[in-house]
């Protein structure tokens, strides 16, 4: 795979929308599920992207693309933590400088590729580039019911991500600081 990444931003938003859009692609969720929402409840997908697209076309990082060539395969959420609601009870938001990884969406016929792990290296280049201190992640076991889009606890580890609690009964709370 010849990959490069690049932020979501108004450029490379018609990509993004192609990505979600596309068979199979998480258009019911626009990658809203931990953003602050007016409403949580019988939010339509069209409501969602309407609520995305306003974040992008404002500035607001919400995270990168993986490419081929130039075909969008993958997205990242990745993003300054404060841009998200609360994410586990541990949360300390005195904290400034903490990014965000709460999703992946890796094509059904793109798992087992790496493009994952190739996504979580990129995520944790561009937040620190961005001048993030740490990157925190919520991933879970590879065995969980649920949850699974926000990665698997073990990639993490691998990425070197130390484990600093339990968000909930299913998700870890990964984080790595910067060097």
């Amino acid at each position: 795979m010849g990959l490069r990444f690049a932020e979501v931003t108004k450029e490379t938003r018609p990509d993004f929308e192609a990505l979600f859009q596309a068979k199979g692609g998480p258009s019911y969720c626009w990658c809203m599920a931990w953003r602050d929402m007016h409403t949580r409840e019988h939010v339509e997908n069209a409501e969602k992207k309407r609520l995305m697209v306003g974040r992008i076309a404002g500035g607001t990082p919400v995270g990168i693309l993986a490419y081929d060539a130039d075909d969008p395969i993958g997205w990242c959420s990745v993003a300054p933590r404060e841009t998200y609601r609360r994410l586990s009870r541990l949360q300390d938001d005195t904290e400034r400088g903490i990014w965000s990884i709460v999703c992946f969406y890796v094509p059904r016929a793109r798992r087992g590729s790496g493009l994952a792990k190739a996504l979580l290296d990129a995520a944790v280049e561009h937040a620190f580039a961005k001048g993030a201190r740490a990157v925190e992640a919520y991933p879970v076991e590879q065995a969980s019911p649920s949850y699974r889009f926000m990665g698997f606890r073990d990639m993490f580890l691998a990425r070197g991500f130390l484990e600093t609690g339990t968000a909930g009964s299913r998700r870890h709370i990964m984080r790595l600081t910067a060097a």
